[in-house]
């Protein structure tokens, strides 16, 4: 059994761990389960309990300590089987993160699934479901995955109830990605959404978003959409996208009480600036996400990005525990290298 110290990350070392268990079927032991976060309370939250209790499912696992607050699981999978399915996360807990742990175990079913998710589709320190169904599958599907999202309705904190369906139609393996240049910017998108809020918030957010991109990059096409929707709670969302030569770039914020929609706007534009002005090939947040892909793929990938940040290390460490692979990370070019198994369902 493979043990893994969960101190060193948060739930995304849990859910990055469990799922790889489950889709290899290697047992895990994950201890000190975000012992090490001083912002919130050690142990299992309600959100990883109902990760590793649907990863379970699809693996007909015996799982051992999962409670609120445990320290410590103990994962064993026996066979996997995806099959479609109907998901309530329950409140607000997040529809992306969850994806985040899901996604590689439905690349590699044998079969076509189809998914209905209810919870968060925007909440705090998670993607935004725009970030998952215009960045995140787009880039796994340039390495040959067959991932879509809809967006049914969105969900906000605290009662969530957002709906999204996800399908995916088998691979046979991944191809590597190799994007050390991401090309020319082909054009760039603005997507504003507010949940039961006057619509002209959704507009003024996206707005200045467009205004603040226009003005960065005059010569590039930038196009805006907004609307608002019902949702079961207050919320707002901005998600911005650069669609380039070789990949695609995001930045996104959420709004708060007390802070102006046209303040929103301009985080989620400077956000993706910022990514454009590093030259990188990817944003900060997709660096760790892609890397199980990478791992999994056949073949030699190679990615820049705009920055090593704690998740990627963190990603990299519970990958090569489970995997037999090392990954290559070059400090000065912001480069990350991998030779992939070549994985097979």
């Amino acid at each position: 059994m493979i043990e893994i110290d969960g101190s060193m990350g948060g739930g995304q070392l849990l859910r990055t761990a469990i799922g790889l268990s489950a889709l290899t079927t290697k047992p895990v032991r994950i201890i000190n389960i975000r012992k090490g976060k001083k912002d919130s309370k050690p142990g299992l939250r309600p959100q990883h309990l109902t990760a590793v209790k649907v990863i379970g499912e699809f693996c007909e696992a015996e799982i051992k300590g999962l409670k609120q607050g445990s320290l410590e699981v103990e994962f064993t999978p026996k066979k996997l089987k995806i099959s479609d399915k109907k998901i309530d996360i329950g409140t607000a807990g997040s529809i992306g993160l969850l994806l985040q742990a899901l996604t590689p175990l439905l690349v590699f079913s044998k079969r076509s699934v189809v998914l209905e998710m209810i919870g968060g589709t925007e909440t705090k320190w998670a993607p935004t479901i725009q970030f998952i169904k215009y960045i995140t599958y787009p880039l796994i599907n340039k390495m040959d995955a067959s991932l879509s999202l809809n967006i049914i309705r969105h969900g906000y904190y605290p009662k969530g109830g957002g709906f999204v369906t996800v399908e995916s139609k088998p691979t046979k393996k991944l191809s590597p990605f190799v994007c050390l240049d991401r090309g020319e910017i082909q054009n760039i998108h603005v997507n504003s959404v507010c949940g039961s809020l006057p619509p002209h918030v959704a507009e003024r957010q996206g707005q200045t978003a467009l205004r603040t991109i226009q003005y960065n990059c005059p010569k590039v096409k930038v196009s805006m959409s907004y609307k608002s929707v019902k949702s079961p709670s207050l919320g707002s969302s901005i998600t911005c996208y650069a669609v380039c030569e070789k990949s695609i770039l995001g930045g996104s914020a959420l709004g708060e009480r007390g802070i102006r929609a046209e303040k929103v706007g301009e985080m989620a534009a400077e956000e993706l600036l910022g990514s454009l002005k590093s030259g990188a090939v990817l944003d900060k947040y997709m660096a760790d996400q892609i890397l199980v892909y990478l791992a999994l793929a056949e073949g030699k990938s190679q990615i820049r990005v705009e920055e090593i940040t704690n998740h990627c290390r963190t990603s990299i460490h519970v990958i090569e525990q489970i995997l037999p692979v090392m990954f290559n990370i070059n400090e000065e070019k912001k480069e990350i290298t991998v030779e992939g198994i070549g994985f097979k369902p």
